[in-house]
């Protein structure tokens, strides 16, 4: 059998690389999915002008930076240089806004996802097409700035997302995964590829512009996992590793959203099956077995990255108010002389949070740091409320955060559940926020009234999602992604399951009634907020 340092020195791995809200990671898999090496870069989205954006040198300096994090793991570990592998994937926040000339210069700073800016252009094409434009999608973003008459949609070339970005300037090629690309517009699922009627009512709608361009021209083209989406260039691999140790012509899967590595990531792709991914965004996907009674403005329908349809209920908001009260918290230990790790304050914290009363003493948390959409919220402004009547413990304290992260989300959900009454037969939950065992899955279970499943790797998130995918190129030919997933990858995963415990469900439901009644306070802390 190879050595590992034989197979990184042989080319038998595969790298992911995934741009998060707060994080760009790298890692380094072997074909069995195996992670060997792995590298980091920390960045934190920007409010600039009243735009959510982070900025172009930072894209490309925290890739090198991340990259370079995973090439010295891995010369400390094997004692060896990355210079080839099989594959490699990109991954990134899905949804929002990069608009290029056709020069490639980036016409309007990088709009993303997390923009609640387009609430005219996502009614209008909401009606349009039937079919629910959240102001998130690429198409929103564009009709807007065209509602907007701004200057630069004369000039546009091309449009992309941040994923197809990146994998544009590594290859030369302008594709998307067609999960991610679900996000920029809709998908016709039988026709894998953009809805045709909607695209010709559309360029309907803006004909009277006549701009030099068509949006069928601007889009990228759609390709399923399993097709090789293009291949490092000279000038990739320069950019990707400036030490000049990688070697171009490496085979690229199609770039992916954090939507699709996150199916992958947690094997949900076959029909009633479903995940949800927690970080500064939380979103449960749920394979479809059949569309939707009707258009739901809380719910987004996109695929799979093999295609199938799916129902997604997003929210914006989710650990980001947790993790700034976690560090208030830290601080606080430091002015008495205590350090400790940052994990094992979240891991006291969270199991503390258990040891709360199931509606969490009449405490309130909206963790809205950017506006939030299922609830009309075109603004963030966090708000905690402790009325005088409640009670405040240091454990409702957490168990309220722990809760209302869930909140937003859960909105969505009831609707898949109650109204729709879709058939789930599994979910499986994945990021950070679930590192503590059985504490914020059963809470979960419990908002959900549903079993949640954590796998063994649930902390692994989006980058070892897209290595998967790129892994998966070596044996497209051979094998369907579903049995890549099940036989090969997942086949001696750890999985432990949350029941919906009666009297957590019943403390939820309490709670997140109050958060329902209440949540007009938030609305107005963010309206006052806005206008100071």
């Amino acid at each position: 059998m190879q050595s590992i340092k034989q197979i990184i020195t042989s080319g038998k791995t595969c790298i992911g690389i995934e741009f998060g809200s707060t994080r760009i990671k790298a890692v380094l898999i072997d074909h069995q999915g195996n992670i060997l090496a792995s590298g980091n870069f920390n960045w934190e989205n920007q409010f600039v002008n009243g735009i959510w954006t982070y900025d172009l040198n930072q894209i490309w300096l925290g890739l090198q930076q991340a990259y370079q994090a995973l090439t010295q793991n891995v010369l400390e570990i094997y004692e060896t240089h990355i210079t080839q592998v099989s594959s490699i994937g990109i991954s990134g926040m899905m949804h929002g806004y990069m608009p290029f000339d056709s020069h490639g210069n980036l016409l309007t700073p990088f709009r993303t996802w997390r923009n609640n800016i387009t609430s005219d252009a996502a009614k209008k094409l909401t009606a349009l097409f039937n079919y629910n434009i959240p102001q998130r999608w690429s198409i929103a973003h564009l009709y807007q700035a065209i509602l907007n008459q701004e200057d630069h949609i004369s000039q546009i070339d091309y449009f992309t997302t941040l994923a197809g970005y990146v994998h544009w300037k590594l290859t030369g090629e302008k594709v998307l995964g067609i999960c991610e690309a679900s996000g920029m517009f809709p998908i016709d699922t039988q026709t894998q590829n953009y809805d045709a009627a909607m695209i010709a009512n559309f360029n309907q709608l803006i004909e009277e512009n006549h701009f030099p361009w068509t949006l069928n021209q601007i889009l990228p083209k759609v390709l399923p996992a399993g097709k090789i989406a293009g291949k490092l260039t000279a000038e990739g691999a320069k950019l990707l590793d400036p030490s000049g140790y990688l070697q171009s012509g490496i085979k690229f899967c199609p770039p992916e959203g954090d939507a699709g590595t996150g199916m992958i990531a947690t094997n949900s792709i076959k029909e009633t099956t479903g995940n949800i991914s927690a970080g500064t965004s939380a979103f449960a996907m749920i394979v479809l077995e059949k569309s939707l009674s009707r258009v739901y403005e809380q719910l987004d329908i996109v695929t799979t990255p093999t295609g199938k349809l799916v129902a997604m209920a997003h929210a914006n908001n989710c650990t980001t108010d947790i993790n700034v009260w976690i560090k208030l918290l830290s601080e606080s230990l430091h002015c008495f002389g205590v350090t400790l790790p940052a994990d094992k304050i979240y891991e006291t914290l969270f199991n503390k949070a258990l040891e709360g009363e199931k509606d969490c003493g009449g405490l309130l948390s909206y963790g809205f740091y950017s506006g939030e959409h299922s609830v009309d919220l075109p603004n963030g402004c966090p708000v905690f409320l402790h009325p005088t009547d409640s009670h405040f413990s240091l454990a409702n304290f957490m168990r309220t955060h722990l809760y209302s992260a869930f909140g937003a989300m859960k909105l969505g959900m009831d609707i898949l559940i109650q109204q729709e009454k879709i058939t789930i037969s599994k979910i499986v939950a994945h990021g950070g926020i679930f590192k503590t065992p059985n504490v914020a899955s059963g809470i979960l279970a419990a908002a959900l009234n549903v079993p949640i499943a954590v796998m063994s790797t649930a902390s692994e998130g989006g980058a070892w999602g897209i290595a998967l995918l790129a892994g998966y190129l070596e044996m497209s030919d051979d094998i369907s992604l579903t049995q890549y997933l099940d036989e090969i990858i997942f086949k001696h995963t750890d999985i432990s399951i949350n029941q919906p415990e009666p009297s957590t469900v019943q403390g939820y439901e309490r709670f997140i009634q109050g958060y329902k009644q209440n949540i007009s306070v938030a609305k107005e802390a963010a309206r006052i907020y806005s206008n100071t």
